[in-house]
Order: structure tokens, then sequence, then C-alpha cells
């Protein structure tokens, strides 16, 4: 076979978007490598962080709300009420958990590396070196073998059949041969041959990073939880500051008027009492217990070896109705492996050739593959040979006498459709074994020729098949999805014939795949196209990337998973990115979940624990967000009526940490197999804004009714902690039904901690708790009966709302 050394001296070569380079005969000298480095023509790659540490605790620390109970609590603290600012806990607790939460997605983008190699080879003015990947400079000269991973963009300038796996770049998981003036990108991998390389794109330049420089930008991943969330704490946010004046003057009225109230520090009270009525508002313990159930929810996963990268993925899954797979290391475990023998013609010898060609140093993965199935190879040494040619699909070797080829049937034997009906034979079974997904080869025969063509009398001798590894677990996890209403999309690098029998044998409906070379231009034709076809070939990086966002486009939630570099940039557009551990670096580092182990098997229990953190979150959402409606309303409503707020801080902080916090806690991490359903806010609001108003009617009703009656505002105060302490815990039953055991001990539980609020001293006295009289507690008792009665209503109405959507859910579905 004929190969290539270093080229002369004074060679040069312009790749594309690159550098002209000149090649030495003895490669760079050191004062040429001193020259360049001092210019910066190095390897080094180094990257603006994703955010950096500022932004982050900007992020999440100097927030609006925060802000505001920061300021509430350091007023608490300068007027002497430190029991009063319990609340400044949960909020440092919030601000702790999303710092956390960002800063290991900023770590996991910063670590990312598409060069895993820990060196290159290089031939310089002294010989071959090993050198840090970084210190290849502009023009040196890599050395290529097999098991390489190219370090830098190169022009080949010598070749001894050297093929690379470009898989990882490309999708395309045929080796590519390269000969002197090709192109070799960095991050790809030397499969077989040796060669040579003159660098002309380093650095930032390189492909391999400027492809990681786009994923790496940071971005959140979509969550319809986070998203509602946010949008009642904008909400609250525009309505904070007029109903806190509005409170103010109300409460400092109550207190005698501003002038009074300011010149007999009675001020400190109406302050306090408007504190109380803020940070009610603020549902800092939604956000709390979201974080919260998110980090539960990964460390579970995280037991069955599925890695969450950004808490909110728990979600995204189980709202997923379209998932985009690549075939390589996805569908399949990315090996070539042999399949079978077909024997044609019977000629000896030809179990021994095969096994030579598997135990070559430079034999690529298809050869390697015969060494487990022929194990005793040809003893004498070949006499010749012709080396695989991408261009003839074969490649040849010579023993004695006797020439034996290994190529393409079609390549071998153009003329397989003469009147010859060995050639017929062999056209017509190779056809067949093709359209099953197999890759075919065949073994001829003949004397040996001295112009590297195909011996005129050469016979097919047997036809051989390979084929890639199905993951056992693809079928059955497809079958899920598909019983869940969840559509797939395969969009592979790979000929899209050979995808489509892949996709078969997993249990799709593919006749045919579309070859992505024929995409339409025009968004419209494309999904046109997506909607007709469920299997893509010869799909580039970009355009996976573009169908992942034309299928966002027409409303779907779209997750993509795949295990190459080409993957990358599609995984990161979707709304959930599933990487496979074994798979690039790059690709990992912007996936929002990696399958360990890389089984597909483990996505239906993802999709699970995504439902019960929605459905439990759902839930959760009713209790805090009805506090935060009774909360607003009781705020307007005692700041138009001119009444004393009716509880202080320290009161609200208790009853709702017995009535929602801690119940909350533990409702939020139950079993939970609802299917999702979207409109979570629209639900939950249903509940919590009529739910509010009762509470609010109840407590104004009874706060006028016992300003009338003259009764003490300690006393006042004391029954309406009781009301809502009553009701507060009849919300909690209706949310929990049906109630189990297990939620029957959670309800007991805080009815003892409430009992126990309000009959030990201590807690008595530091809540300022003070003892019924008989009128105060009938009003406060019918008051109570009126409210739960209101709710039942209202969660009679939300029942049939729940259910209505549940309805439209699930038709839509069956429409898709």
């Amino acid at each position: 076979m004929t190969g290539g050394n270093v080229a002369a001296a004074g060679l040069g070569r312009s790749g594309e978007k690159g550098h002209t380079v000149t090649i030495a005969a003895t490669g760079l000298t050191a004062a040429e490598v001193e020259e360049r480095v001092a210019s910066g023509r190095t390897n080094v790659f180094v990257q603006d962080t994703s955010r950096s540490i500022w932004s982050i605790l900007r992020a999440n620390v100097l927030t609006l709300f925060n802000g505001i109970i920061l300021a509430c609590f350091l007023v608490l603290l300068a007027i002497g009420r430190w029991q009063d600012a319990l609340f400044g806990f949960s909020a440092i607790a919030n601000a702790v958990i999303g710092t956390v939460q960002e800063y290991r997605a900023k770590l996991a983008l910063d670590r990312l590396a598409l060069l895993n190699a820990p060196n290159a080879r290089v031939l310089r003015e002294t010989g071959e070196e090993e050198i840090d990947v970084e210190a290849v400079v502009l023009d040196d000269i890599l050395v290529l073998r097999a098991g390489d991973q190219v370090a830098a963009d190169a022009i080949v300038v010598g070749s001894r059949g050297l093929q690379l796996d470009e898989s990882m770049l490309t999708g395309e998981s045929d080796a590519v041969e390269k000969a002197p003036g090709d192109r070799v990108l960095s991050g790809s991998v030397v499969v077989a041959g040796e060669g040579t390389g003159a660098v002309d794109r380093v650095g930032a330049d390189s492909f391999a990073n400027s492809l990681a420089a786009e994923a790496k930008k940071f971005s959140l991943v979509a969550s319809e939880l986070r998203s509602s969330i946010n949008r009642v704490l904008t909400w609250v946010a525009w309505i904070i500051g007029p109903i806190a004046l509005l409170v103010l003057n109300a409460q400092m009225i109550a207190q005698g008027g501003w002038e009074e109230a300011t010149a007999g520090g009675a001020w400190r009270d109406a302050v306090t009492a408007t504190i109380a009525a803020v940070v009610a508002m603020v549902p800092l313990g939604l956000v709390l217990m979201t974080s919260i159930t998110f980090a539960v929810g990964a460390v579970k996963l995280a037991r069955q070896q599925v890695l969450v990268q950004e808490l909110a993925a728990v979600e995204g899954l189980a709202r997923v109705d379209m998932i985009c797979l690549d075939k390589t290391g996805t569908l399949t475990q990315g090996d070539i492996v042999f399949d079978a023998a077909h024997p044609l013609t019977a000629v000896a010898g030809w179990e021994r050739v095969l096994a030579w060609y598997g135990v070559q140093n430079d034999a690529n993965a298809t050869a390697r593959s015969l060494a487990g199935r022929f194990e005793q190879p040809v003893e004498e040494e070949p006499t010749d040979r012709v080396p695989f040619s991408s261009a003839r699909k074969w490649s040849a070797v010579v023993f004695g006498d006797e020439m034996w080829v290994l190529g393409g049937p079609e390549m071998v034997f153009p003329a397989a459709a003469t009147g010859d009906p060995v050639l017929q034979e062999l056209s017509r079974r190779a056809g067949e074994l093709a359209a099953t997904g197999r890759r075919t080869l065949v073994l001829a025969h003949g004397r040996p020729t001295h112009d590297e063509t195909v011996p005129v009398d050469a016979v097919p001798v047997v036809l051989l098949t390979f084929k890639e590894n199905i993951r056992p677990d693809a079928a059955e996890t497809l079958s899920f999805f598909a019983a869940q209403g969840v559509g797939v999309r395969i969009i592979s690098g790979d000929n899209p014939q050979t995808v489509a029998a892949i996709a078969r044998e997993v249990g799709l409906d593919a006749p045919s795949g579309f070859d992505a070379r024929e995409l339409p231009d025009t968004d419209a034709g494309l999904l046109t196209v997506l909607d007709d076809y469920l299997v893509f070939g010869r799909v580039t990086p970009d355009q996976k990337r573009r169908i992942v966002v034309a299928l966002k486009s027409a409303g779907h939630t779209v997750a993509m998973t795949g295990d190459g570099v080409n993957d990358a940039l599609a995984i990161k557009e979707a709304d959930i990115g599933i990487a496979m551990n074994s798979g690039a670096a790059a690709t990992k580092a912007v996936a929002r979940l990696i399958l360990l182990d890389g089984r597909f098997s483990h996505l239906p229990s993802v999709v699970a624990e995504g439902r019960q953190v929605i459905a439990n979150i759902e839930r959760v959402s009713m209790l805090f967000l009805t506090k935060t409606s009774y909360a607003t309303f009781l705020a307007i409503t005692f700041g138009i009526l001119l009444l004393p707020f009716p509880f202080l801080p320290r009161q609200l902080s208790v009853t709702d940490g017995l009535t929602i916090g801690i119940p909350a806690f533990f409702l939020a991490l139950l079993p939970n197999a609802q299917r999702y359903i979207p409109g979570f806010l629209r639900r939950s609001l249903t509940f919590a804004v009529p739910a509010g108003l009762a509470v609010t009617l109840g407590l104004a009703v009874y706060a006028r009714l016992a300003a009338d009656l003259a009764i003490p505002e300690p006393e006042i105060r004391s029954g309406s902690t009781l009301i809502l302490t009553i009701v507060g815990l009849w919300i909690l039953v209706v949310l929990s039904r049906p109630v189990t055991r297990f939620k029957g001990v959670v309800i007991g539980a805080m009815m003892i901690g409430l009992i126990l609020m309000y009959s030990l001293p201590i807690s008595r006295d530091f809540l300022q708790l003070v003892d019924l009289t008989l009128p105060t507690a009938a009003l406060a008792l019918g008051t109570s009966l009126v409210c739960i009665a209101l709710i039942e209503v209202v969660r009679f109405v939300h029942r049939r709302v729940s259910r209505r959507d549940a309805e439209r859910a699930s038709s839509q579905r069956t429409a898709k």
C-alpha cells in the first residue's frame, strides 16, 4: 500500500476558513514554536465562564422580595421586635438553595471540554514529541495513529490507510478515510491507519471549540412550575407597595392617628402590623418547597443512575410530548458487530482470510469485529496489499497466487445485474439484507492484478453482514412513550434507510427514512415533513437543532437524546436534553439529564418522578397561594375599613408553619402518578383566590363584630389566630383528600402542635395569646364554620374545573 510522508519543504495548502500552512520537512524548530507561543497562536482555549459568581448571587440574593424581606427583618430588629422576625430564615434558606443549584450548573458548563485526550503527538525539529494539547501551535505537524484524538484542526499531509471516526462531530457512524489534502477536525478519533497533519486552526478557531463555545451559553430549563411561581411573584411585586402604604395608614389611624401614634410610640405596633401583612403576601415558602421537592426528586433519580444537572428537569420530562432520538449510542450501542456469513461460492480458505483482516493493526471497526468470529488467520505474510479507499469502497490482500477482495457488493461487482446467475444472486441477497438495516460486505476471490483493480475472474465467495447492537431497553422504553401519547422522531447522521430499519427493529412504524439533504428551507415545509416521517438520516448538527426548534414552535414540549458532539446543539435547544454518560463531554455538559449507565429504561422512572413533582407541587401551591390570597385581601380590606390588622408577624409565622409549611413538605414528597395536565397556575388560582376570599370575609366580619362588642385587641388577635388555625387545618384536610393513613398522621400531628401552641405557657407568652371570653369564642367558632362551608363549595367547583382540564388534555393527546 502506498503511504505518505511529511510533505516536502515549501508545500502550502489552504483549508476551508483556515490558515495557509507552511510545512517544514522536519517540523517546526524551537524558535518557530516560541514565536507562535509569544504571538498567541497556540491551542490554549480559555473562554469566559458561562455565568459569573456575582451574577448568580445577584439573581438569587439581590431580588426584590429578598430586599423586602430583609428590610422588614431589619426594621423589626431596629424597633426591638425580634420575636416577629422568624420569617427571615425562610428567605435565607431559599436564597442558599437557589444559589447552590445555579452554581452547580455553572461548574458543569465550565468543565465543558471536547478534547479528552491528555496529550498530543507532534513532529518537530528534534523528532517526534508528546506534548500537552494546549502546547500545540499553528503549523505543527500532528502525528496521528489509531486511538488518537485529533488535538486541533489540520490538513492531512501524509496518510497510510488513515481513517477517522467523526460521529461525535457529524453523526456519521462510518469511518471516513483521509487522504493528503483532506481536513481533519479536532475532537475526531483515529480508528485505523496512521498519518500526519499540518495544524491550520487552533484554540477558539478550531471546530470542536467553536461548537463548544455555542453550546456553553447558559440557559435555564423551561419549567411551568417555576414560570408560574415567578408570575405570581411578579403580580405580588406590583401590588405590595401600594398595599403596604394602605395598611400602614390604617394601622396609624387605628392607633389614634399619625400625629398621636408618632408622638406616643404606638407607631411601632402599626409598623409591626404592616410588616405582618406584607410578609404574609409573599409566597416564599412555595419557592422554597418547590426547590426542596426538585432536590429530593434529583436525589431519588441519582440512586437509579440518572444524574439531574438542573433540578427543574425533574418536572420537564413529565411534560414532554415529543422525544427526538439519535441512533448511534442511543437506540444502538454504537459498536459494529459481525452478524453472519452467507456463502455463495465454494472456495477454500476464506475463513482464514477474514481472520487475518480482523487482527491487523490498522483494521477499522468493521474489520475488527471479524476477529471474534474467525480466529485462525493465514500464517504467511501477504505479498501485496491494496488499501481500503473511500472512493473504491474495497480493499484487497494477496497471498501467493490468490487475491482476496473485501468491500461493498455493488462496488466490487458493479455489473452484478448481468446474466451471471451467481452475481444476480449476490445482488438479490445483498439488497434483501441491506433492507433489514444490516451492513453488507462481500469477500471475492481471483487471480492477482497489478493495477489495483478487481480481478476479472473474481467470484463472490461469501456475503458478510454486520449490524449495530440495539440497546436491549430501547424497544420497551419507546413502547412506554407510545402508550403515554409521546411522539418519537429519530434524527441521525447515518443512511436514512439503515436508520429506518433499526427503527422498525425497536417497534416504530417507519416504512422509510427521509434524507435530510432534501429538507425544505421553509419552517412550514419542515413541519409538514416532520409530520409525515418518523426517521431522518444524513442530518447535520445544525439541522438537528432546526428540527428541535421547529417542533417547539409547533407547540410541542421536546426532549432530545444523544451522545455525540453533533447532538450537543440540539440537546441544548430542546426543552429537556438527555445524554448518555458514554457520550462526549460537551453533550453531557449541556444536557439536563445524564443516564449514567446509558440505559433507556430509566426514562419511565424520570417521567414518574416528574409527575409526582408536578402533581404534588400543584397541591402544595394551593396551600401557599391561598395564604397569599387571604393575606392580600386582608391587607386591602383592613386598610379600607381602617381596622387594626388582626395578627402579629410571629402569630402568622407559627400558624402558617403548622397549617401550610410543615405539612406541605410531607405532601410534596408523597407518591403521585397523576398524568401531567397543562394549566397548573390557573387551576391553583381557581381554588386559592376564592378560598382566600372566604377566609378574608370571615375574618373581616369577625373583626368588625368584635370591635363593635368592644373586645380588647389582644383577644381579637387571639380569636383571629384561632379562626385561621381551624380554617387552615380544614384547607389542609380538603387538599389532602383522599386522606390516607400517612396523611392522617401528618394532619393529626399538626393538630397536636396547634393545641400545644395554645396550651403551653411558653408558647402562649411568646405568641401573646390570651384566653377567649365566651362571646369571642362563640364568634370565632361560628366564623370558622361559615368559612369551612364556603371552602367546601370552592373545592367542589375546583374539582369540576380540574376534571374538565383532564378531559381536554386527554382529547388533545388522542388527536396527536
